[in-house]
């Protein structure tokens, strides 16, 4: 492997290393059972993205990342445990995303599917088993915990997924829009941002306020603006559950309750991201062939006209 090639794959294993332990972070401050398991992990979305964005060569990096953000926190026994789940649970979700034919472009009805539950829900199974029974084998949980502990692994690994990987893949690299839409896109943000903090604090639970700016996001925008519209609002809400004021029924309550509400927002900006994007390539495939259907038809009619003109015998 030539030196610069080497160079930038090390630089990249670190710098996912360093995003995981950083998010990772973050992740713990927003805890909600045992000060280590919360239910939004942002590193597990952003190591499904790394995987498509770099490929597999990355492993390493996630594998870092992990461990240096659970041996200070469990030892490092339950911490080689957690780390070879938390690594697994990525790679598998990118594997069979990619054997199942996965765009990162998320333009499609179909990927939008897959990543809920093929990359979200069904690779995050890995990560959240090996966690709680890795805590419960070396003693930092209670069994009747086990169960708790899982579920809130399971759905906080699989939130990370549906919230930050789409955020990460359809980010948008250039943006050419007018300065009309951009200031529209602002608006939006703007708007999801001061309504998130409303209805996650306010006493009247008025959550579904947030539904059409995050509809208005998709129709208008699609991922480059849903998908940060969702990371707002998801954080505004594990924010507000974690400082007590999302709901006062009991951690269940409050997990079920905030879990539901971020699926929700989820599946709403993904899914309808989705099928609008699937509608616009739609529209300009039938806009293209339109085209090309009035170009074949002038051309006909120009070689006809030719031809007639062609028949035409000159006077004597």
């Amino acid at each position: 492997m030539p030196v610069n090639a080497a160079f930038r794959s090390v630089a990249t294993i670190a710098a996912v290393a360093l995003a995981y332990f950083a998010t990772a972070q973050v992740g713990l401050v927003l805890a909600l059972v045992g000060g280590q398991v919360t239910p939004l992990w942002l590193p597990t979305g952003i190591s499904v993205a790394a995987l498509f964005l770099f490929g597999g060569r990355i492993a390493p990096g996630i594998a870092l990342g992990a461990l240096a953000a659970n041996v200070t926190l469990n030892g490092l026994g339950p911490a080689i445990l957690i780390t070879a789940g938390n690594t697994a649970a990525p790679l598998a979700a990118w594997y069979l995303l990619t054997r199942c034919g996965f765009r990162t472009e998320l333009d499609r009805l179909r990927d939008a599917v897959l990543l809920v539950f093929v990359g979200a829900f069904g690779a995050m199974l890995v990560s959240a088993l090996v966690g709680a029974f890795a805590l419960r084998i070396f003693g930092v949980i209670r069994w009747h915990e086990v169960a708790a502990v899982f579920s809130v692994w399971w759905t906080g690994d699989a939130m990370g997924v549906l919230v930050f990987t789409p955020l990460l893949l359809t980010f948008p690299r250039t943006w050419r829009a007018p300065g009309v839409r951009a200031l529209e896109a602002a608006a939006i943000l703007v708007a999801t941002a001061g309504l998130s903090l409303f209805v996650t604090t306010s006493q009247a639970r008025f959550l579904f306020l947030v539904f059409p700016m995050l509809i208005w996001a998709a129709l208008r925008f699609q991922h480059a603006v849903a998908a940060p519209c969702a990371v707002i609002i998801s954080v505004a809400a594990v924010l507000s559950a974690a400082s007590g004021s999302f709901a006062e029924s009991g951690l269940l309550t409050t997990m079920i309750v905030l879990q539901a509400f971020n699926g929700s927002v989820a599946l709403t900006g993904l899914i309808l991201s989705a099928i609008t994007s699937e509608r616009n390539q739609a529209r300009q495939a039938i806009e293209r062939a339109c085209e090309q259907l009035a170009e074949t038809v002038t051309r006909y009619q120009e070689e006809g006209v030719r031809k007639r003109l062609g028949r035409v015998v000159p006077p004597a």
